[in-house]
């Protein structure tokens, strides 16, 4: 007997040998069969779709839960379009934060509104006797007072407060760690937030270190909700990079560097599991340290590389030799030249054919890397609302001739490189549907189009959230399509994104989402 069938339904299964179908059945959170081999059989449960679209869940192959979480609960700067506004918001936060001495945090900082940076010095007009971390929402930089300034070595960089990249993370290792149940809360904020758009698996990106993480014990967080039945969707952790500690093994193992017990890739189960090494090498474009190989439009900087290039090369080596799959975070066309030379160096060292190293972002590929990309087997997990919330800005730092050069689409796809859709929550709108109709029609909230002839059709768009999320996950042969077999992870959408105008898709309502065979969310529409 099924435990579930759906029926006189729309069902796009993103498999080519069975394309299309109105019933499928559920037994034990497997999808068991789909039309003719199941229609006939009793099921505990008959939901009746009424027409309803069915396509696998939403894979978000790249995420901030715990960020998210925290800054859904935490005061906001945005949408203040004045300076005097967003202090006015940091006074108020600070004067019912705590004591004097205390941390206070805010979130939704962007200068771009503002047209210059918050200094110190004005923070410590509004902070009360705090100490004031103000966070980009690029996540790659902060402004804080002189509180905070005051504990940061004499080395560590700062533009009157304003802190990027690797001087921000000095100033957040003053702030960590959060308590495991804090972060547990926030992941578990953020996860139901992705189940309300579709999403039915997501990879954190970076965890216990680097620019995001939010503890050295921060596994543990999910791991608690893992414990108390309160993971909604299925979870895959990136350790971050300088989590990567030398190890004393045995010389035939080849490793330099690992996390504890030589854990890696792979460890886990159907519902939390370790993904890839996350290492950052430069900043991002928002923040304006994107690493570039000439200058932002107008300007003579041309970003910054995380680190020296020579260690930033030795820890992607170390990690695949190591045995991690790798997701480098590379958003400037010479954070992609560095990230690609070193994957070429650590595979001629050791060869792994399928290591599914990735990209994370590749924001501006020039077309000379194209070929690299597919040469090495490399995926691009790239973010496409992005462009939807910020090309008017992007372009114009871009300029004319790199403009058709970000976040591309078809250019990765004719190359025969895995495109993969994400969406780096909470920098920017994270809905998967949002996502895909940008890949299709290229087109800025301004309407400004960027790089239209990148564009994708909407099945290619489709598969970037579904069958390639999986593959780059390696949970490929669970999820990614309905078939048999695999995991009864879906979204039930109340239009059928191949047929409606294109401008319609992102508004096309998320009518329930199903994780393991059961209805995830509480929308009470089925």
């Amino acid at each position: 007997m099924l435990c579930t069938r759906l029926t006189n339904a729309n069902i796009v299964t993103m498999d080519p040998g069975h394309p299309v179908a109105h019933d499928l059945g559920i037994w034990r959170g497997r999808i068991v069969g789909l039309d003719e081999a199941v229609t006939s059989l009793p099921a505990r449960e008959v939901v009746d779709l009424r027409g309803a679209t069915v396509l696998p869940g939403f894979i978000d192959s790249h995420v901030h839960l715990a960020w998210a979480g925290f800054k859904r609960s935490a005061p906001s700067v945005a949408p203040c379009e004045r300076v005097d506004e967003v202090l006015a918001v940091i006074g108020r936060a600070a004067a019912r934060t705590g004591a004097p001495g205390d941390w206070v945090d805010v979130m939704g900082y962007d200068q771009r509104a503002l047209g210059r940076h918050l200094t110190a010095a004005e923070l410590d007009t509004v902070s009360h006797g705090r100490k004031v971390f103000l966070m980009h929402d690029s996540g790659h930089g902060c402004v804080v007072n002189s509180a905070v300034l005051a504990l940061l070595p004499f080395e560590v960089p700062h533009q009157g407060g304003f802190l990027a990249e690797s001087a921000m993370t000095a100033a957040r290792r003053l702030r960590l760690p959060y308590a495991q149940s804090d972060i547990a809360d926030a992941v578990e904020r953020a996860a139901r937030s992705c189940l309300a758009e579709g999403v039915t698996a997501v990879a954190e990106a970076g965890i216990g270190g680097g620019l995001l993480g939010h503890s050295p014990v921060e596994l543990g967080a999910y791991q608690l909700l893992r414990d108390q039945g309160r993971l909604p969707l299925r979870v895959q952790l990136m350790a971050a990079a300088d989590t990567l500690r030398p190890r004393e093994a045995h010389p035939r193992d080849g490793l330099p560097r690992a996390l504890d017990l030589g854990m890696r890739t792979g460890f886990g189960d159907d519902w939390l599991s370790l993904g890839a090494l996350k290492v950052y090498t430069d900043g991002g474009m928002m923040a304006r340290t994107a690493a570039l190989t000439a200058p932002y439009t107008g300007t003579d900087r041309t970003g910054q590389l995380q680190d020296d290039p020579e260690r930033l090369t030795q820890l992607i080596v170390d990690g695949h030799l190591a045995g991690w799959q790798l997701a480098v975070h590379a958003i400037g066309d010479r954070a992609a030249d560095l990230a690609l030379d070193a994957l070429e160096h650590a595979q001629r060292l050791r060869p792994r054919p399928d290591a599914r190293h990735r990209i994370e972002h590749a924001g501006l590929v020039r077309p000379d890397q194209l070929p690299r990309f597919a040469r090495l087997g490399v995926g691009a997990v790239i973010q496409p609302t992005f462009l939807h919330s910020f090309g008017d800005d992007y372009a114009r730092v871009m300029g004319e001739e790199r403009t058709p050069w970000m976040y591309r689409g078809r250019s990765f796809l004719d190359h025969g490189v895995t495109l993969v859709g994400s969406s780096d929550r909470p920098v920017t709108d994270g809905a998967p549907l949002r996502g895909i109709q940008f890949l299709v029609e290229r087109a800025a909230a301004s309407g400004q189009l960027i790089g239209p002839r990148e564009a994708l059709t909407v099945d290619e768009a489709l598969h970037a959230y579904t069958v390639a999320g999986a593959h780059a996950c390696r949970w490929d042969a669970d999820a990614g399509t309905l078939a048999p077999g695999r995991r009864a992870d879906l979204v039930v959408l109340g239009d059928d994104p191949r047929r409606v105008d294109t401008s319609r898709i992102a508004d096309i309502e998320i009518v329930a989402t199903f994780v393991d065979g059961h209805e995830a969310t509480e929308t009470g529409k089925l």
